[in-house]
């Protein structure tokens, strides 16, 4: 499950990128999410640590933070903040404010697409660095 899930977290990755390439500013911020949300379940899979089917998974790694890779230790703070903050956004950054009549479009800019996209392919990247390795070991990637 984590090596599934870590790929699903690289394939969102690259569609976030290839959104924001498109000025899909939304689609980028959704995409980048759903990146984050894969990459942070596959690393609690990893641990064999079971979290709440919700979008937001960040209660869950606080509280193990002991016994995560130092890497991902010393960055859990912000990296939960993100997680909490796009699950917040998630919704909005696909259908926009439907009661208001606000559409997604107008709701994600470019600048904050762009501070979401870099900050999702750092900790992406870390959450993967930490994995591919220990998934390689165990024959669950090529």
């Amino acid at each position: 499950m984590a090596a599934d899930y870590l790929r699903r977290s690289l394939s969102c990755l690259e569609e976030a990128e290839a959104a924001f390439r498109r000025e899909d500013y939304p689609l980028c911020v959704r995409r980048s999410q759903e990146s984050l949300e894969m990459a942070a379940k596959s690393l609690l899979r990893a641990l064999a640590i079971e979290y709440p089917k919700t979008h937001d998974v960040s209660p869950v790694l606080l509280s193990v933070s002991d016994k995560l890779p130092e890497a991902i230790r010393s960055r859990v703070t912000e990296l939960s903040s993100l997680i909490s903050e796009l699950a917040a956004i998630r919704g909005p950054a696909m259908y926009g404010y439907e009661r208001e009549g606000i559409p997604a479009s107008e709701v994600v800019s470019e600048g904050y697409a762009r501070e979401v996209l870099e900050k999702v392919r750092g900790y992406v990247g870390m959450i993967s660095g930490v994995l591919i390795p220990v998934l390689e070991e165990k024959g669950f990637w090529e």
